[in-house]
């Protein structure tokens, strides 16, 4: 009995030490340019690869297949989470931020900064697609298709109730984090984009719906890929509530990075 309560409390005091290093290095604004730079420079690379199949199928002759535009952007959420993950928790969308502050997860003052990359990175990709292309294939925006605005807004709530869920699940347990995470997220975006994408474009992402409607000039249908992940975010974490109750440090990890903990394991 003596031996297993001192392996508990072995495993119990790393714990606490690489969550007191956490929160030091996370209110460490020399650091903020990092998680920032991670947030604008992962969402540039995913509005890239998810509107970017679209224009690139558009002025191809579809040699870029519906399947694998939207595989493609599952894949490359994955990439940034394995990549850029521990930096600044790889939210690549300002929905997930929301989610991960309204979760307590992430303090609230840190989301401006956070969407304000997110937006920068998204609205660059769009500029790079109009200059390589123009505006063919309407820059990779997301419409809503023939079901009309309500049945697209509801398809968006539903999708981006569904990412949240993943990801607040998969972040709450540290078994979870890293590679299961990142599969799981990934897998989840394309598997949406498989079935919902003809309905609504499957955006489940303000900027990556905001970006080229922008840069083409036409932001008529924005407001359902803005309320829509809003509300689906907020209904995400109610459910993740239901399931989990409070949240763990475990996710707060996960949703602020973990710069800075390989230095307190060592």
């Amino acid at each position: 009995m003596t031996s297993l309560g001192s392996d508990k409390a072995g495993v119990a005091q790393p714990q606490h030490i690489i969550q007191q290093q956490l929160s030091h290095d996370f209110l460490d604004r020399t650091l903020e340019w990092r998680r920032i730079l991670a947030e604008g420079w992962g969402t540039f690379l995913l509005v890239v690869v998810a509107a970017g199949a679209d224009v690139v199928a558009a002025c191809s002759a579809g040699a870029v297949t519906r399947g694998m535009a939207v595989v493609a952007p599952g894949l490359m959420v994955m990439a940034a989470i394995y990549c850029m993950g521990a930096v600044s928790g790889a939210h690549l969308n300002p929905a997930v931020t929301f989610a991960f502050a309204v979760r307590r997860n992430f303090p609230w003052h840190r989301v401006p900064g956070y969407v304000l990359g997110q937006a920068i990175g998204g609205v660059t990709a769009a500029l790079f697609l109009r200059a390589m292309f123009g505006t063919v294939g309407a820059l990779g925006a997301t419409v809503p298709s023939s079901v009309g605005c309500e049945k697209a807004l509801a398809m968006e709530v539903l999708l981006t109730a569904g990412l949240v869920t993943t990801i607040l699940g998969t972040a709450s347990g540290a078994r979870n984090i890293g590679t299961n995470g990142a599969i799981a997220v990934g897998g989840y975006i394309a598997l949406a984009g498989l079935w919902a994408a003809p309905v609504s474009g499957a955006s489940m992402n303000p900027v990556r719906s905001f970006a080229p409607d922008l840069v083409r000039g036409d932001l008529s249908t924005t407001w359902i890929y803005i309320v829509g992940p809003v509300l689906g975010a907020l209904i995400g974490v109610g459910i993740e509530s239901l399931l989990k109750g409070k949240p763990t440090a475990a996710g707060t990890i996960a949703a602020q990075g973990a710069l800075g903990v390989e230095e307190a394991t060592e």
